[in-house]
């Protein structure tokens, strides 16, 4: 029986749904029932009623957000050691720091954040809608964390002081990305679309012709 199969069959008797992040390789995604942005996978498996089990193929911290959403049914991390290392930037430590300094500031933290982090939250946001959590809050004053690119992001659109903590958040992959290298491309390709997340650097989100959340982008496209 080929790999494929054999997992296949074990969800079906397990009573499980496969949950894929779009990050993940095409070959976890074509097995997955659901493939999307982490908190709409969270979402999506709240409608599957006769699941028990989640395996969702991504990081810690998205595992975390199903659990938390679907308290009643056992969430598996398909690799443990699967961490976001931006998430592992904000403390619990870090957060009570900065809310000692601006106590009657709201707190507002990005999904990326592990859930002992999410506890010390006012509110938290996705990249999708970060922008209109931040406007509907009667403050204009902001602690946000842990993607400091996100943060400027919401800063720029909003005109809000956007504190970012910690000072240095940030996400290893998105910092990958250069201006230079998309300006080749775009040279070489003049009809082309730059799309930039906005945890990339504001050089990115200059030469991009829109910026937005996994989801957006798709949806742009």
């Amino acid at each position: 029986m080929a790999l494929t199969d054999k997992i296949l069959k074990l969800k079906k008797e397990k009573k499980a749904v496969i949950l894929a992040h779009n990050y993940q390789r095409p070959e976890i995604q074509d097995i997955a029932d659901y493939v999307g942005d982490s908190i709409e996978l969270s979402r999506k498996a709240m409608n599957e009623k006769e699941a028990e089990i989640i395996v969702f193929s991504a990081v810690d911290f998205m595992a975390e957000s199903a659990a938390i959403l679907n308290s009643k049914k056992k969430v598996l991390l398909p690799t443990p050691g699967a961490r976001c290392p931006m998430a592992q930037m904000l403390t619990v430590d870090e957060i009570k720091k900065w809310k000692a300094i601006y106590p009657l500031v709201p707190v507002v933290l990005y999904v990326n954040t592990l859930a002992s982090a999410k506890a010390y939250a006012d509110v938290c946001c996705t990249s999708a809608n970060a922008l209109e959590v931040i406007e509907s809050l009667d403050a204009e004053t902001v602690l946000f964390g842990p993607d400091r690119n996100l943060a400027e992001y919401v800063q720029r659109k909003t005109g809000k002081t956007i504190i970012p903590i910690p000072e240095w958040g940030f996400c290893p992959t998105h910092l990958l990305f250069q201006s230079e290298d998309v300006q080749l491309l775009k040279m070489k390709y003049p009809d082309a679309v730059a799309m930039v997340h906005p945890e990339c650097t504001f050089e990115m989100h200059k030469i991009a012709d829109f910026v937005g959340s996994t989801s957006q982008m798709c949806r742009y496209a």
